[in-house]
């Protein structure tokens, strides 16, 4: 199953892909006052544009793994970030939010398209003892976005425009796609499967889940992006309630979670090779906890800097590991399973977020923080014993 010899695209290209794809999302979050300043709306009807683009995000992730399978993952990356940069460069000329919010829609229809199947796609052209190295490497690009994606953000909203921020965006990703047009013509042979595309297609998803390997890996994520994501999205709210710091501030501080999975990407190599998959699930569901546990009682703001980068750099390490994973359960239909992992992990975070948030409501921070540290460590620590049965 193995494609190394064949040139594959590099790693570069597909990072920059998902670079966009990340920078995209991240650059919402300062905008959304000032977008809903220019449409004369609410900032939480504003707010549709985030929902509109994520959740077709994490939905359509169970049909372009199948499709990517089907046609050639190179294919569908490649178009769907064509369709990405259009649909992103047209928000510039948008004249109200409900136009917007459609284009959102649409664009995060797409998107879905771009980064599971690129794991599938490493999977499919690195062996198995230097996935979790290539992962890494890819992996530094998303994190990239994530830092800069909110900077970008703010930059241009204070000093340029939002309509120019995502025409600039547009026309990189165009330039990005046709780079990856050229090179998809001169790949002659990509691994892809030969049954017909259609309801049949959505049966591998059934059949991977009565794996218990798959089992594993698919709760694992679901659970991580359940409380990972559904605590770390009150960090924010938090730092502004207890402490009162401007946002810009906050911003910066947030982007920490970022450079803590840069050093993880830089550093994935060493890591692998030291601590093995149990180590560095385990390690890195520790990094977690002990992250939130600081958080929530060490009563000093400045402390949160490097929790925050720990936490980012434990992330990684546990996440990182489990995407590899992700890409062995079905070597014959690679897309099909990443696109059911990131399918659990988009699905954990929504509600990950909506059941913290009661807690939030009716406890406080602190008790959020405290089970979310505490459920992580449980998690490590489940994720590590089954590794050993398989």
């Amino acid at each position: 199953m193995n494609n190394a010899g064949k040139a594959p695209v590099s790693l570069g290209l597909l990072g920059a892909a998902a670079f966009m794809v990340i920078a995209d999302v991240r650059v919402i979050d300062p905008l959304l006052h000032i977008i809903a300043d220019e449409f004369k709306v609410g900032v939480g009807s504003a707010a549709i544009i985030v929902s509109a683009y994520t959740i077709p995000y994490g939905l359509f992730q169970l049909v372009y793994g199948p499709l990517g399978d089907r046609i050639g993952k190179l294919k569908v990356i490649t178009a769907a970030l064509t369709a990405f940069a259009v649909g992103t460069a047209a928000c510039a000329f948008v004249p109200n939010i409900m136009l917007l919010t459609l284009l959102r829609f649409l664009t995060g229809v797409v998107a879905a398209g771009i980064i599971p199947v690129t794991l599938a796609y490493i999977g499919d052209n690195f062996p198995y003892e230097q996935r979790q190295t290539a992962i890494g490497k890819y992996l530094s690009a998303l994190v990239l976005g994530q830092i800069l994606g909110g900077s970008l953000g703010g930059i241009f909203g204070q000093y340029v425009s939002w309509r120019e921020l995502f025409l600039v965006f547009g026309v990189l990703s165009l330039v990005i796609s046709i780079e990856l047009w050229r090179k998809t013509g001169k790949l002659r042979h990509e691994i892809h499967s030969h049954v017909p595309f259609g309801w049949a297609t959505f049966r591998p998803y059934l059949q991977l889940m009565t794996q218990p390997a798959a089992q594993t890996v698919i709760i694992g994520v679901f659970i991580e992006g359940f409380c990972l994501f559904g605590g770390f999205a009150y960090v924010g709210a938090f730092l502004r309630d207890r402490y009162s710091l401007p946002y810009v501030a906050i911003g910066f501080m947030l982007s920490g979670f970022g450079l803590g999975g840069l050093i993880y990407s830089r550093s994935v190599k060493y890591l692998v090779r030291r601590l093995g998959e149990r180590g560095l699930m385990g390690f890195g569901g520790v990094l977690m906890c002990v992250s939130f546990l600081a958080i929530a009682l060490l009563q000093n703001w400045v402390l949160f800097v490097p929790c925050n980068i720990l936490m980012g750099l434990g992330f990684y390490m546990m996440h990182s590991t489990l995407q590899t994973q992700a890409t062995e359960l079905a070597p014959e239909a690679r897309g099909t399973a990443v696109s059911l992992f990131a399918f659990n992990l988009f699905i954990g975070q929504g509600i990950g977020a909506a059941a913290f948030g009661r807690i939030v409501d009716h406890f406080g921070y602190i008790p959020c923080f405290i089970i979310t540290g505490i459920a992580i460590a449980l998690l490590a620590l489940w994720l590590v014993k089954q590794k050993q049965q398989y």
